[in-house]
């Protein structure tokens, strides 16, 4: 069992340190690049190799003063390298690292997403093959349907996880570009040469064109995959919620020894983790319309997106990683109470055989619309009835007896028969491989 979410896995990607040492690490590439191509002296670039550095409070330190991240950085390495820190930024434009960097943050976050939604994946299969045959009531405008099983529930939500990691795999795919293009994208000062060195050893691709900034379109698709995903857990959130309501309880989030749930009430056991991922998908949602915000710039740039994004983006991606630490520990550990799924299959004493019923007398020759009206006058006496049940109801209507026997409405009611395409439906899902 899953206890803690583990913060500083994702949360370091977004963290300043990270930040910087993605800056430098761009910054120093750029200067091999130009190495390459007999710009910058040899010696020059061993010696910023060997002293480059930088110190966190410095940086912002000095950005007290500069009131600009990206100099307040380029000043503190310079302190460390001296004369050669001439060559760093040669070209440049502040977004070359800025975007690069959150590009390179985005995909080395999407990364561990894919872990987790991998692992989601897991436990979705092993709990719809364990209640593959664990029947319960389907339900449509929250009102008895007919019967499903609650295997078929996690098959579906598997299948959607499924989706949502071929989404994250285009996402990431979409994110993994870097631009070192210069002021507003035009290579005036700075040969393509340089990005594509740059982009090669960062893992990225150049972006095919850019003004100052890479496009933000890319980063709303990935902040609209991320709300997806997030609207997929709460779906499955809610109906756990709704499975553990007092009159339904056919499953049950997990309580541990020593858990309480309420302070007034010491017999409460609430969805607490199922109600925290409903939120939190809300703003997912918010995030991902702030991103299509930041899509439309003036010009070649305005940093209308930036303030937005030091917000959006860490946030986005790191409670999609809580949502999916918590969802696989519920998973995981959800209680499942079959006997009050059949318990509540049997609540309208056979009315979710009414298909059935409706469709074995269209067989014997009754027109649908008096096959329909056959069924519902005794059905709607059942529901009227607590006593009743539909079986002995249409046993005792003349008008269903001209076309089925006793034997023929006993086997229509056999619990035994129910869903027998569940093997056909599961070979084409969790049991594909």
């Amino acid at each position: 069992m899953i206890e803690r979410y583990t913060l500083p896995k994702m949360g370091r990607i977004f963290e300043d340190q990270f930040k910087y040492e993605t800056w430098l690490k761009i910054e120093i590439l750029a200067v091999e690049a130009r190495v390459k191509m007999g710009q910058v002296p040899a010696e020059d670039l061993i010696t910023i190799q060997q002293k480059a550095k930088f110190d966190v409070k410095r940086v912002l330190e000095i950005e007290e003063t500069t009131k600009h991240d990206v100099i307040a950085f380029l000043t503190n390495v310079a302190e460390y390298v001296g004369s050669a820190s001439r060559h760093i930024h040669y070209g440049m434009t502040s977004s070359d690292i800025l975007d690069t960097t959150l590009s390179y943050q985005m995909k080395s976050a999407g990364e561990l997403l894919l872990e987790r939604i991998r692992k989601f994946q897991e436990i979705l299969k092993r709990q719809a093959k364990k209640h593959k045959h664990t029947f319960m009531i389907g339900r449509s405008h929250g009102i008895h349907a007919e019967p499903t099983s609650m295997g078929l529930k996690f098959a579906l939500w598997f299948e959607e996880a499924k989706r949502n990691e071929i989404r994250l795999e285009n996402a990431i795919k979409s994110i993994s570009v870097g631009q070192i293009s210069g002021a507003v994208g035009t290579f005036d000062h700075l040969s393509p040469e340089v990005e594509e060195y740059v982009c090669l050893k960062m893992g990225l691709k150049p972006a095919p064109v850019s003004t100052q900034v890479i496009q933000r379109d890319r980063h709303a698709e990935f902040l609209s995959t991320i709300a997806i995903i997030g609207a997929s857990l709460e779906k499955i959130a809610i109906e756990i919620r709704h499975l553990q309501r007092t009159e339904v309880l056919e499953a049950e989030e997990y309580f541990s020894e020593g858990q309480k749930g309420s302070s007034a009430m010491p017999h409460k056991r609430n969805p607490i983790v199922s109600e925290r991922i409903t939120g939190l998908a809300r703003l997912l949602r918010g995030n991902a319309h702030a991103a299509i915000e930041n899509v439309a710039l003036w010009h070649e740039r305005d940093i209308s997106h930036s303030s937005v994004e030091r917000v959006i983006i860490p946030d986005s991606f790191i409670t999609l990683d809580y949502m999916f630490d918590k969802m696989i520990n519920l998973i995981d550990n959800l209680l499942i109470y079959p006997e009050k799924m059949l318990e509540n299959l049997n609540l309208t004493r056979g009315l979710v055989f009414s298909q059935k019923v409706l469709l074995k007398l269209v067989e014997k020759g009754a027109s649908r619309e008096d096959a329909y009206k056959i069924v519902q006058t005794p059905a709607m006496k059942v529901w009227k009835d607590k006593n009743s049940n539909l079986s002995n109801e249409l046993k005792q209507s003349e008008n269903a007896r001209k076309y089925l026997s006793e034997e023929e409405i006993d086997s229509i009611f056999d619990n035994s028969k129910m869903l027998k395409n569940l093997d056909y439906i599961f070979k084409r899902t969790v049991e594909k491989d």
